[in-house]
């Protein structure tokens, strides 16, 4: 049987690309499809500016002329300049449990960043920390969060084999909204209003939210700076961002912590909009908006999406005054779960504050990392 690979070019090679993900796990009920469009957005310079900066490729594989396998890889200049390393990325790879389809894609991605003087490939990575990220190996029953991940079992067998090995591992969890939950988050943030002078902010329309955007992600700057795979958001990434993921946010959901007038601490979290893109199944119309929107408005489960501190006020325990402004609102309509999304595994001060909502550690997805 024939087997090729070819780098993307043409539309219809597009299309292979972005389709390949809703035929490989179109009979798998908790897989959470993308929205096509942003997909293909992803793919262009013009709606992406991280590939202003970062050197990508993207391939598809075909068995027989029909589509097999995709993946991409990405050169990080910033991150690798940051770092001292010179690694690649591999990202966004799918394909059918075939040997020679998977190593063709790793082969071909592998020789790719080794041409342009590259020593270690790592991944799966996007080109920022607000991209997808890691490879789950824990959780295939439970349904994933929009900013999560899911993958066919089969795949971590594949880059094990390849000789990849273990970078970091990001975990996930459960939580559940309880009165010890809530009476200590309501004890601790009137403690640290009164010692520090936080002052709260919340909002109940987006028009109100959007002059947060940049204080936020000034924060993200500075607060995520030390993390694994990140590198500053210039302000064409942000807009980016602000597009993509604000458009989704039920602002009553987003808290916002100053002191003096400056933004020091931000909480994201937002309606669980997973089984409304189940149902959207990759379009936003003709009914995609329908079903989005009514998940906003009246959500079953909320995801944490995005929190962050300025490292001078990081032990302050300002989150638990934005914690306790969101325990309110999921009061009010009737919410008592949250799904956190990665967290680093040695990210321990954070996963400690887990233990006051009974959590469960349901998922785990991993990065991986060879010489090559």
């Amino acid at each position: 049987m024939a087997l090729i690979i070819e780098a993307v070019r043409s539309r219809k090679q597009k299309k292979d690309y972005v389709n390949l993900p809703f035929q490989i796990y179109k009979n798998m009920p908790l897989w959470v499809p993308p929205i096509k469009a942003d997909e293909y957005k992803a793919m262009e310079v013009k709606h992406n500016p991280a590939m202003e900066y970062c050197d990508t490729e993207f391939w598809v594989a075909y068995r027989d002329g029909k589509a097999a396998g995709r993946i991409s890889a990405i050169i990080n200049p910033l991150y690798n300049e940051k770092t001292g390393k010179k690694q690649g990325r591999f990202s966004r790879i799918e394909f059918f449990d075939d040997k020679e389809v998977f190593l063709l894609l790793m082969d071909t991605a592998v020789a790719w960043v080794k041409e342009r003087g590259m020593e270690f490939m790592h991944g799966p990575l996007g080109y920022s920390n607000l991209d997808n990220q890691g490879m789950l190996i824990e959780g295939f029953e439970h349904l994933p969060s929009i900013a999560s991940v899911y993958h066919m079992p089969y795949y971590t067998s594949h880059i094990d084999a390849y000789g990849f090995e273990k970078e970091i591992d990001w975990i996930e969890f459960r939580l559940t909204l309880g009165e010890h939950a809530i009476n200590k988050a309501r004890r601790g943030a009137e403690i640290v209003k009164k010692r520090f002078g936080f002052e709260l902010e919340s909002f109940t329309e987006t028009k109100q939210l959007l002059p947060y955007v940049k204080p936020i992600f000034a924060v993200i700057n500075q607060a995520f700076d030390k993390l694994h795979f990140v590198t500053p958001f210039n302000q064409k990434m942000i807009d980016l961002y602000t597009k993509r993921y604000f458009k989704l946010i039920n602002p009553k959901f987003v808290k916002v912590a100053k002191k003096d007038g400056e933004v020091v601490a931000f909480l994201i979290t937002v309606p669980s909009l997973s089984e409304a893109m189940q149902k959207a199944n990759g379009k936003l119309f003709p009914f995609g908006f329908y079903y989005i929107l009514k998940a906003m408005k009246k959500p079953k489960v909320l995801d944490f999406f995005l929190a962050g501190v300025m490292p001078e006020h990081e032990n302050s325990g300002a989150p638990v005054i934005l914690f306790d402004s969101v325990h309110d609102e999921m009061k009010k309509q009737g919410i008592n779960y949250m799904e956190t999304t990665g967290v680093f595994e040695t990210n321990h001060n954070v996963i400690s504050n887990w233990k006051n909502y009974d959590p469960i550690q349901h998922k785990r997805r991993r990065c991986f990392i060879k010489a090559i």
